[in-house]
């Protein structure tokens, strides 16, 4: 695989894994849905990616919370919280799986009995899926960092597509990705419709630019989990952050640049439309101070759901 925010050491016991399908488990070989699923039909869905550390779900209150907020914005049915607790952990449990892992939990409106999007088609209830792997992230992109390309494709306005859903509908990300790799870069920058910098086609985006960290302003983009918690951590430690509008102007004129992500964490940015970011060496002083603040988090949320008796543990 390219350089990416989720690229993953090989492990071959992927090819064995079991998967979710509403209540049952199936070799990955035989894992299917049906043809006329929602998700399949019209990109008809939500879905959360979690991370395993310690046996426990990283942030699974905040990652359920998003989810249960996705939910009541598209009227799709997720079901009672613990039951989703629970079959989070009977998938990592049946894959004997305890670090390292991505997990991706996905829920669909369910089956139609003909190809359509009204709601009045649905046959039986929602399509649960959960798809746990053992994924470790590669550490040489994490040390040498990826390159980015303003898309043309612009991020829609909340009237349009609400980019805080985390949908299955994300034609418009993988269009974006595509004329980033065309171009020779690893993942795609987008733009809002204003004009100012919004996300990655996959992740959220940062600049550390004269001594602030600077973000989006969030009404283009996902509200990221890892995003929140290094606002938080940053805030924290003292630093001055701010989510607010900023030109490509910004980004290259930046000290540093990073994404994050579930998966990847805190991955540094190198270049953006060829162009170097600060002298190019990767990660950069406060990359390297935010990522130690980003798994001390992980681990006080692994310890206060240990506390707490939550989230599992092996």
């Amino acid at each position: 695989m390219a350089a990416s925010t989720h690229a993953a050491v090989d492990d071959p016991r992927n090819a064995d894994v079991q998967i979710y399908i509403n209540g049952e488990f199936f070799p990955r070989a035989e894992a299917r849905i049906s043809v006329f699923d929602s998700g399949f039909l019209v990109g008809d869905g939500i879905w959360e990616g979690l991370r395993l550390h310690r046996g426990r779900f990283a942030f699974l209150d905040r990652h359920l919370d998003r989810l249960r907020s996705a939910a009541r914005a598209t009227g799709i049915d997720i079901g009672p919280r613990q039951r989703l607790v629970e079959a989070l952990l009977s998938t990592v449990e049946r894959n004997d799986m305890v670090d390292d892992v991505h997990v991706r939990l996905m829920v669909t409106r369910g089956d139609k009995k003909t190809p359509s999007q009204h709601p009045s088609n649905l046959v039986g209830g929602p399509n649960v899926v959960i798809i746990a792997e053992h994924k470790r992230a590669d550490p040489d992109v994490a040390d040498t960092g990826i390159s980015l390309f303003t898309a043309t494709v612009r991020r829609p306005p909340p009237d349009t597509l609400d980019q805080r859903l985390n949908c299955h509908s994300k034609l418009h990300e993988v269009i974006a990705l595509i004329q980033a790799v065309e171009a020779g870069a690893d993942e795609a920058l987008m733009l809002d419709p204003t004009g100012a910098v919004a996300t990655c086609n996959a992740t959220n985006f940062f600049i550390v630019h004269r001594g602030r960290l600077l973000t989006s302003t969030g009404h283009y983009n996902l509200h990221g989990i890892t995003r929140a918690v290094v606002l938080e951590e940053a805030e924290a430690a003292g630093m001055t952050t701010a989510c607010q509008p900023f030109s490509l102007t910004d980004v290259y004129d930046a000290d540093e640049a990073f994404v994050t992500g579930t998966f990847g964490g805190l991955t540094p940015v190198v270049s953006v439309d060829g162009r170097t970011i600060a002298d190019g060496q990767v990660p950069g002083p406060q990359t390297v101070a935010l990522r130690r603040l980003y798994a001390d988090a992980v681990e006080r949320d692994l310890d206060r759901q240990q506390a707490a008796g939550d989230g599992g543990g092996r």
